[in-house]
């Protein structure tokens, strides 16, 4: 069969994605977007508060993150990111005072491992490999059940990188999901582990270049455009019933589904979905970082997991941050600040600030929930899944946000495969 329009259904990363790999072989996509900005929870916005444009979360790709590299290729903005040109991360014990960094090795051999200056202090060779537990184990395990929780390593390094990555406590994650995540990251070495982040914001990497890509090639997104009911008739669906119209389906028009997933239980009729879901904390503080501060810092011993240093401002992120969402946001931000203040040396004068919270930012990261995440084909025909809640085998990333756009393309792009017309691309370059 030939693919006729592609109607997208929320504009976030995932929805994004799908839409330049079907644009970019010829396929007429509509995007439709509730809101009246893309992006979803990775957007940047002016905040009236600080007089700053911020993001409403920090995020930031590893250099193995292949798919969500690729879509900035596509788009044209892989320049927006800050590439460090090597895997460094800095991290600090607010307790003890003491501060290290971490230099991996480049290559898939680790042999900064065996420099005990590279190492975090007090921790010895074999502790590093405590992890290979979570290889072995089945895909029902936790963390916790595959690697012991416990002790300096484990307190200094894969609580924070395990907590910032699942935003679940690491002892009750999927192991499956962990050993996915290691196994493109620290374990493919330190040439897929540099931290690149959009310094200028998310919305000037991932979302305006996507906007103007999809535009030039005469596929805008029509915001304001909530989708109320999907109809169907046997195994297709036949209308979209969104609040200012009702769109007929033709018989070869396709729908992807790219929205949170208690809103796709809504639509679709017995779909099984995660419904269990972590909160993260993102505190901006409109302040200069000083000389020489790290652009990220990975904190232990403190509320603060990581401090983001841009040339305006300074912004935390607390992942699984359920514990803090109801608390009062002066007492939050002042507590935060006081942390802030201490790791950089700046005055304890509380500076304007703003706190942005995601109470549902991601699905849990248990195995429990991992084996509620659908399939992105459907029991409808013509209905896809995207987002990084459907199975992507990784947890809730921007890499498995665009690598579950792709993949609905790819399942739309096979559907048109014999179709003289159309060319049709491999899943990535």
């Amino acid at each position: 069969m030939s693919v006729g329009a592609v109607h997208i259904i929320g504009a976030g990363i995932a929805g994004l994605s799908a839409a330049v790999r079907l644009v970019d072989v010829g396929l007429k996509v509509i995007v439709h977007e509730a809101g009246s900005f893309a992006g979803g929870r990775c957007r940047s916005y002016l905040d009236p508060t600080l007089g700053l444009v911020i993001d409403n979360g920090n995020h930031l790709l590893l250099s193995g993150n292949h798919e969500a590299l690729d879509y900035l290729d596509r788009i044209g903005a892989r320049e927006t990111l800050h590439d460090p040109g090597a895997a460094i991360f800095d991290f600090a014990d607010l307790k003890s005072g003491e501060r290290w960094r971490l230099d991996l090795s480049e290559g898939r051999i680790p042999w900064w491992l065996f420099d005990r200056n590279k190492r975090v202090p007090g921790t010895a060779l074999g502790e590093y490999f405590t992890p290979l537990g979570i290889f072995i184990k089945g895909r029902g395990a936790s963390v916790g059940e595959a690697m012991g929780c416990e002790g300096p390593l484990y307190e200094r390094l894969w609580r924070p990188l395990l907590t910032s990555a699942l935003n679940t406590d690491p002892p009750e994650s999927s192991a499956a999901l962990t050993a996915a995540l290691l196994r493109e990251t620290l374990a493919a070495g330190g040439k897929a582990c540099h931290a690149l982040f959009a310094g200028h914001g998310l919305a000037r990497s991932f979302i305006d270049p996507a906007l103007a890509f999809l535009a030039a090639r005469g596929s805008s997104v029509r915001f304001g455009d909530r989708l109320r009911t999907v109809r169907f008739e046997g195994e297709r669906a036949v209308a979209l019933d969104f609040d200012r119209a009702q769109q007929e389906l033709s018989a070869d028009d396709f729908v992807i589904l790219s929205v949170p997933p208690w809103i796709a239980k809504d639509l679709l009729p017995g779909l099984t979905a995660p419904d269990e879901f972590r909160a993260i904390l993102n505190v901006h503080f409109q302040i200069a970082p000083p000389l020489g501060q790290p652009a990220i810092l990975g904190v232990v011993n403190a509320e603060i997991e990581w401090l983001f240093a841009f040339p305006d401002r300074l912004s935390v992120t607390i992942s699984n941050a359920d514990r803090l969402i109801d608390r009062p946001r002066d007492e939050l931000a002042a507590e935060i600040w006081r942390e802030a203040a201490e790791l950089t040396g700046l005055p304890v004068d509380l500076p304007p600030w703003q706190i942005v919270k995601e109470k549902r930012a991601t699905f849990a990261a248990t195995p429990a929930q991992d084996a509620r995440r659908p399939d992105s084909r459907t029991r409808w025909d013509n209905v896809v899944l995207a987002g990084d809640w459907v199975q992507t085998g990784l947890p809730a990333t921007i890499e498995g946000a665009v690598r579950s756009g792709y993949k609905a393309a790819s399942i739309v792009m096979a559907s048109g495969a014999n179709a003289p017309s159309r060319r049709v691309m491999s899943f990535s370059r």
